[in-house]
């Protein structure tokens, strides 16, 4: 059971963007002291509450100083030219010797959507699928190239001079290619099938109520064995918002607090599902009416919170209803106000005191 931070980032979207940016580097290297595993990086190019347009240009100036696995989380590859994405990738894993992750999706944000004429979500999913066989297709030849495709083509024919490695794309460390994960929003998600067709992992979003991801192992079990391929968890990441103190009473007050930054995260997230219409993921039963669904009732189903006897216990109860996942990625918060030491304790109190015996548990229990 590897553990990550998870960050889209996500921040008020008044705050200076260099200032966000110096918060979520020594966020991820408190990460990196407390023995985190892994950290996701996401990817928005027109939000400023959500500022990092380039994961792999953040995570590289955090490479030399940490041991940490980086992953995308993710790159939304209708959004860019999969040549582009195939050489940066490749850079990327040689610069860190193969500590990559390479987490893709369709993309999540409207705004983006609309700057690069991608507001057909059909034609993402095709997009994303053919973006990311074309960069497979580079990383399995050497040239000339020839890969063409409905939206873009990868062709170097005429300029090539082998002696000199022009015209030559290049191959990432990892061999034959970093792990592929994808994300999965919703409860019997394409993007779960894909991934077990093709032997990628999966990664459930944080921001959806627990029976969807309930519903994500059930297709992924699914979808394994019709593949052929071993049913397990061990694939599979889960991403969870958390919120750990001394008591459950203090936890429950910071995740409640007018100030805190559970509240502002969910308040974004599911002001952004209402107007999208995708206020279904977040519903704790499919029967739940719209009006139903307050903020303070999607904290109580998202939010795992507590101390930390309470959140070892939830998480082991939570993950024999979800299903086995094999990695567990803990959302990053904004640090305005009362934050910044609030979530510095959740991190310590996860990494120290929870995860070791939550392995323990699962070690005893067979995985």
């Amino acid at each position: 059971m590897r553990l990550g931070l998870f960050m889209m980032p996500l921040h008020p979207p008044s705050r200076p963007m260099h200032e966000m940016l110096a918060e979520d580097t020594e966020k991820s290297l408190l990460a990196d002291r407390l023995g985190f595993d892994e950290l996701w990086v996401g990817e928005h190019f027109s939000a400023s509450s959500e500022p990092i347009a380039s994961p792999l240009m953040f995570m590289a100036g955090l490479a030399p100083r940490t041991k940490l696995t980086f992953a995308t989380g993710v790159i939304n590859l209708p959004n860019h030219h999969p040549a582009k994405v195939a050489a940066e990738v490749a850079q990327f894993d040689h610069m860190t010797g193969g500590r990559l992750i390479l987490g893709i999706g369709p993309g999540g944000l409207p705004s983006d959507f609309e700057l690069f004429g991608n507001t057909d979500p059909m034609q993402r999913g095709k997009r994303m699928l053919e973006s990311i066989d074309t960069i497979l297709a580079i990383w399995g030849q050497d040239p000339p190239y020839d890969i063409g495709g409905p939206t873009w083509s990868a062709r170097i024919t005429q300029a090539v001079i082998p002696e000199f490695g022009v015209g030559t794309m290049p191959k990432p460390y990892q061999r034959p290619h970093p792990p592929i994960a994808i994300t999965a929003r919703g409860i019997d998600s394409f993007g779960v099938r894909m991934a077990a067709q093709r032997g990628w992992g999966v990664v459930s979003a944080n921001f959806v109520a627990e029976r969807v991801v309930e519903g994500h192992w059930r297709t992924l079990s699914a979808a394994l064995a019709a593949n052929g391929r071993e049913v397990t968890g061990a694939g599979w990441w889960m991403a969870r918002n958390f919120c750990i103190a001394a008591t459950d009473a203090e936890a429950r007050d910071r995740i409640f607090d007018a100030a805190g930054a559970n509240r502002y995260y969910f308040h974004y997230l599911s002001s952004l599902a209402r107007r999208a219409n995708l206020l279904e993921t977040l519903k704790p039963s499919a029967e739940t009416p719209d009006e139903a669904v307050t903020l303070e009732a999607i904290i109580e189903n998202c939010v795992i919170c507590g101390s930390p006897r309470t959140v070892l216990d939830k998480l082991i109860a939570f993950r024999d209803r979800a299903g086995p996942f094999g990695h567990l990625l803990m959302a990053g918060l904004d640090w305005s106000g009362p934050n910044a030491d609030w979530e510095a304790e959740t991190m310590r109190r996860l990494a120290e005191e929870v995860m070791p015996r939550f392995r323990q548990h699962i070690g005893s229990a067979g995985g």
